[in-house]
């Protein structure tokens, strides 16, 4: 490390130390924090991070390893997917390191470099001819940027949240809903504008904007440090929840006493955060109450606390916190895996259609911008128009809850599937008529008749992502904020891995995906998806009535 780095990171923690010593006065509110903290973060997202970085290797990258790496359908798809989902499965990794030592600012500043560092590396493995076609270095870059971007996501969703504070609940609300509708604005510039450059002027200059645009991004992030508010890391939340089920395990024999005011809990400095000691007691999962129940073998000679033998109701409530969480976040998984077709198997149906535009040749993968789109449109319509309706009915602030606007966005994804199969059948009976089965080659068939199921995958991102964002940080504790939005993001992970999963298991059972489209029944297979998605539907019901929220 360098004496630079090293500087500048004891700068940090002395302003972190500052912060924590003086975090209650109105003037520390006043100069830190708020709209103009959060609106640095937003921007620095908007414009370099995800945006031009992030988006514009996921969207075309089936493309480059098809025609750079000579990869098959599947194969491409598959390896598309897979490392998609290795991108959201790292966030995993920063949500710790951020919850449990470092901090969110100080996570996000040491995975940019790695992420900068797999962009340098990608940008060069496509521009030097005896690295063009090694599949190692353009592996080698690709991992490095989903170790980075993956480990940046939940620490910098949940460090602009972490600029209001907890009783704003309007602001932080407001906060997710510009946050996602900045992440897809960025995502409109990469689907057309990155996308076509790589295109047209090739995959060097296509890699290195985005390389460029994260190093801007970096050098924008630090430079609004004096703004921001900064959250001390709380321990490792891994531990603490290992500790709960270690020692109710211990005390399985004992007895509940009847009062829940002689559990045991901690007053004082020995809170996790400043409201633990107001922490609501649920009635779930009592068993792991057990782990509050007092007795001498619980303190050492000293009188000092044995933390695998006696745990504070506030390490009690964290864990079935997130043990609640659970049965709803398995639920957007396959959601997610709908909104992965967009970047893979959406993009391989492109191809085997007619991309003209008078002389203009469509980049294949830039219609998901039309998704985009319709989340720049709706997002804003949702807002103004269908929250103050809802209001009317509900009587409650939002409109609709989290769970009930996450449920809407199911169903609509279940409507764009099924969209891209009709779509799909129709490609087919003109492939039949044209007598192209045999040929691997676009049909006369306008690849604008994708555009009805981009718009309803973006409709449906709306109110599945915007809703389960929220969900997951306003029901998380405030030690595990990291932590949960990583759980969130850990959807997008698995559901990218479910696609690359079921396209593997049903194209060797069945052959629905051959390297020529023309031949194959890939309808079918979004009709299997879509009967997954009303499976999914249903349990997602059951699971979201029985869900009792936190009160605040």
């Amino acid at each position: 490390m360098s004496v630079v780095e090293e500087a500048r990171i004891s700068l940090l923690v002395a302003e972190e130390n500052r912060n924590e010593e003086i975090g209650s006065t109105s003037v520390l509110k006043q100069q830190t924090g708020g709209w103009k903290a959060s609106s640095i973060i937003l921007c620095t997202f908007i414009e370099l991070c995800q945006c031009a970085a992030l988006a514009g290797i996921t969207k075309n990258l089936v493309v480059y390893l098809k025609t750079e790496l000579l990869e098959d359908n599947v194969v491409a798809a598959t390896h598309a997917s897979t490392w998609t989902g290795t991108c959201f499965l790292t966030t995993l990794i920063g949500a710790y390191l951020s919850d449990s030592y470092w901090g969110n600012y100080s996570t996000i500043c040491g995975f940019w470099i790695i992420y900068l560092s797999g962009l340098v590396i990608l940008t060069t493995s496509a521009s030097l001819s005896i690295m063009k076609h090694s599949a190692f270095f353009t592996f080698l870059g690709l991992y490095m940027i989903s170790l980075g971007a993956g480990s940046i996501k939940p620490c910098l969703s949940t460090f602009g949240a972490d600029q209001f504070d907890n009783t704003d609940r309007r602001a932080k609300a407001a906060f997710f809903s510009w946050y996602f509708l900045s992440v897809r604005v960025a995502a409109l510039f990469a689907s057309t504008v990155i996308v076509w450059i790589q295109e047209n002027y090739g995959w060097t200059i296509g890699f290195s904007i985005p390389t460029l645009l994260a190093g801007i991004a970096f050098m924008v992030l630090m430079a609004g440090s004096r703004y921001y508010r900064y959250r001390k890391p709380n321990g490792s939340p891994f531990t603490r929840l290992c500790q709960v089920i270690v020692a109710a395990s211990k005390k399985h024999n004992l007895s509940l006493p009847e009062n829940n005011s002689l559990l045991y809990q901690a007053k004082g400095k020995s809170t996790i955060t400043p409201d633990d000691e107001g922490f609501e007691h649920t009635p779930e999962f009592s068993f792991l109450n057990k782990a509050a129940i007092v007795s001498s073998s619980d303190f050492s000679c000293s009188g000092a606390v044995n933390p695998w033998r006696l745990c504070t109701m506030s390490q009690v409530e964290e864990l079935k916190s997130i043990l609640k969480l659970l049965p709803i976040w398995v639920t957007f998984i396959l959601f997610s895996s709908v909104c992965s077709q967009e970047s893979s198997v959406f993009v391989e149906q492109a191809m085997v259609m007619d991309r003209s535009f008078g002389s203009f040749k469509i980049p294949p993968a830039s219609l998901s911008s039309f998704s985009v789109l319709a989340i720049v449109v709706f997002a804003p319509i949702y807002d103004k128009k269908i929250v103050p309706v809802a209001c009317r009915f509900t009587k409650t602030e939002g409109g609709l809850s989290h769970l009930q606007r996450a449920g809407i966005g199911l169903l609509i994804s279940i409507l764009a599937i099924s969209t891209a199969a009709i779509v799909e059948t129709k490609r087919l009976q003109i492939a039949r008529d044209e007598d192209l089965i045999h040929q691997n080659v676009p049909v006369p068939m306008s690849i604008f008749w994708q555009i009805p199921q981009h718009v309803i995958i973006g409709i449906g991102e709306v109110f599945t992502q915007i809703g389960m964002l929220d969900f997951f940080y306003d029901q998380a504790p405030d030690s595990m904020r990291s932590l949960s939005m990583a759980l969130a993001l850990l959807t997008i992970s698995l559901g990218s891995y479910v696609t690359s999963f079921i396209l593997t298991i049903v194209n060797q059972i069945t052959g629905w995906i051959p390297e020529n489209l023309n031949d194959g029944h890939l309808d079918r297979f979004f009709w299997l998806v879509a009967g997954l998605c009303l499976f999914n539907l249903v349990m997602f019901v059951y699971c979201a009535s029985r869900y009792r929220y936190k009160k605040k």
